[in-house]
């Protein structure tokens, strides 16, 4: 007999819409007589024999089932009968995910006559429509001169406050997968009345949070951005639990000084920080602003990452400056009061001395558990899958066939794609990155023409790619239904060492980057959203990179969270606190001396 297959012309095309948690049926719509079982791709890789955990049922009627949708789910799927596949039907998946917001401040108070502002951050797909309420009552037919909607109604900004502007002010956020809101209290009292209370909820706070951590020669600086004040100096000297010096003398040096390489947040309650020379992480409590523990790692331990789904820090260590013998291992309990101590993971077919770097994608607003790490092997065409929770070997991507030895990798959530940077060839010529789909774990092709280092916003919607070689910094936007849109070009000779994202202050859901020179002493702003490029100059020259072995990073830039109006970023000798609302600088600090590892503190 003759297999007769038939596909309606209006039903080439697709679309079906889920929420993130949900499950999801794709039907295929080819009929015919005899058949042949239907087969399922997605990327050009065919998902029936991958036998993957959340797409491994396809129903007597070659239906494709995904028990619980993601994020990374989002995008194309084609099907065709076996050995059909000139008559196929494309369906288009697209994931919804209910608004996550944040306000900021929680609550602040004011004096009359001067100005408030309350901000409002939401994330979700489609992105969500705002609103705000003051005590339950909608604002917009209260909108005037004196009180204002900005940023495309994210922030109320009130000019001049008076006493009956006192109140709950409920900032909501919709989209069609649900709802989400919080409030912003903000109370208007004259100074006499100020309550110690209300002076300590002021959000540029005599509290402990909302300050940079710098980590340099002379010790820790605490520093408040606004005024630039330093608020401790926790000196080499200082004991740690009474006994040993957070940095002891060494005996070739005449003053007594500290060597850091990288640092993590940890929930704004502690800071874990490497002393690659003293082969141990240190652990700074943000609540008494004091060094808390010591934890001793392998030799020369240069990088960290606190992966927040399982509350443990990552140590990857050298084992000796030539990175002899490289290791990686976990902190676990990161977030605990307890004593601390290393875990060694599983070697990767007993071939741990060969780590190169590892990956874990960051958690963002609306993604808050990540499962999957990836562990990079010295001169390995090979990224290893890891799984967080048991730190062991899940399974080999091989890039033999793309002859490329990965360098660095970003994520997006927004259709689940790694963009992996590869190292240039014995010849010297420099490939495009790579794009593996993380739900099938292949790779499925190079990104255009992109080359270079991969950045990737915190919210999943740019990839911002840096090739020094070339000079260019190229700019992609990743749409809500996981599509990654053709490239911008930014040319620039700053050789950049460093990029921070920070959501923008005149429109909601948009992020601009700052990038920090290796060599120079300008920071580049650009405009995602535009593509306007503005430089803030005169920023003295950074510490130079041969003086930097720990990473490539020698001249650090750092922002201050979701809501934060500043970045700080080092020079040889001074800091410099830029003002990002304001696209200008705020200050210079003199006289901290290599003080390139910096992190930001937040109100816990």
């Amino acid at each position: 007999e003759v297999v007769q297959l038939s596909l309606p012309e209006d039903q080439k095309l697709s679309t079906t819409a889920a929420t993130v948690g949900q499950s999801a049926v794709l039907s295929c719509a080819i009929q015919g007589t005899l058949r042949p079982p239907i087969i399922w791709k997605r990327n050009n890789v065919i998902l029936n024999s991958l036998d993957l955990e959340d797409i491994n049922d396809f129903g007597d009627d070659g239906s494709l089932y995904i028990t619980k949708v993601t994020t990374t789910h989002m995008g194309n799927y084609t099907c065709y009968a076996d050995g059909y596949d000139k008559l196929y039907q494309t369906h288009i998946l697209q994931v919804n995910v209910p608004p996550v917001i944040r306000v900021y401040p929680e609550s602040q108070a004011r004096e009359p006559g001067v100005t408030a502002s309350l901000r409002c951050h939401a994330e979700g797909i489609p992105n969500p429509q705002l609103g705000w309420l003051k005590n339950g009552i909608d604002i917009t037919p209260k909108l005037s001169k004196q009180l204002t909607l900005q940023a495309n109604g994210s922030e109320v900004h009130i000019s001049n406050v008076r006493y009956e502007d006192t109140g709950a002010y409920t900032c909501i956020a919709k989209n069609e997968a649900g709802v989400d809101e919080d409030i912003s209290s903000l109370f208007v009292e004259d100074s006499a009345r100020k309550t110690l209370a209300n002076i300590l909820w002021r959000e540029q706070g005599l509290g402990i949070g909302n300050m940079f951590y710098v980590f340099y020669e002379d010790g820790i600086k605490v520093i408040q951005p606004v005024e630039c004040e330093f608020q401790r100096h926790i000196k080499p000297s200082e004991k740690l639990l009474g006994f040993q010096a957070i940095c002891p003398k060494a005996d070739a040096d005449p003053v007594q000084r500290c060597v850091w390489a990288t640092a993590v947040n940890v929930k704004d309650k502690f800071i874990y920080v490497t002393q690659p020379t003293l082969d141990r992480v240190l652990i700074v409590d943000v609540q008494s602003q004091k060094v808390v523990q010591a934890v001793s790692t392998d030799p020369v331990p240069v990088k960290l990452h606190y992966d927040k789904s399982h509350d443990q820090v990552w140590v990857l260590s050298w084992g000796n400056m030539e990175k002899n013998s490289p290791t990686l291992q976990v902190i676990t309990q990161a977030s605990g009061s307890v004593s601390h101590h290393t875990i060694h993971t599983q070697p990767v077919g007993n071939q741990f001395d060969r780590v190169d770097d590892f990956f874990i994608p960051a958690t963002t607003l609306i993604i808050s558990h990540i499962r999957f790490g990836f562990i990079l092997h010295k001169d390995e065409p090979v990224l290893q899958k890891i799984d967080l929770e048991t730190m062991s070997y899940i399974k080999t991507i091989s890039l033999k066939d793309y002859n490329c030895i990965p360098q660095s990798l970003a994520y997006t959530h927004l259709g689940g794609y790694f963009f992996i940077c590869c190292k240039p060839d014995t010849t010297g010529a420099v490939l495009p990155q790579l794009i593996v789909d993380s739900v099938t774990d292949s790779v499925i092709g190079y990104n255009g023409d992109v080359t270079g280092t991969p950045h990737v916003s915190p919210d999943g919607h740019y990839l911002v790619s840096i090739d020094d070689a070339k000079g260019l910094m190229r700019i992609q936007s990743i749409t809500m239904r996981g599509e990654i849109q053709e490239a911008f070009d930014v040319h620039t000779n700053l050789h950049i060492s460093d990029v921070a994202f920070q959501p923008s202050f005149t429109e909601a859901h948009q992020y601009n980057v700052y990038c920090s020179s290796s060599t120079q002493t300008d920071v580049l702003f650009v405009e995602l959203s535009s593509g306007k490029v503005k430089m803030v100059k005169s920023l003295k020259e950074p510490v130079k990179a041969g003086e930097w072995p720990w990473n490539s990073k020698n001249r650090l830039i750092k922002d201050s969270g979701l809501f934060g109006q500043y970045l700080m970023t080092p020079s040889k000798e001074s800091l410099f606190i830029l003002d990002g609302r304001l696209n200008k600088l705020n200050c210079e600090i003199t006289e901290v001396e290599r003080g390139n590892t910096v992190i930001w503190v937040g109100e816990a």
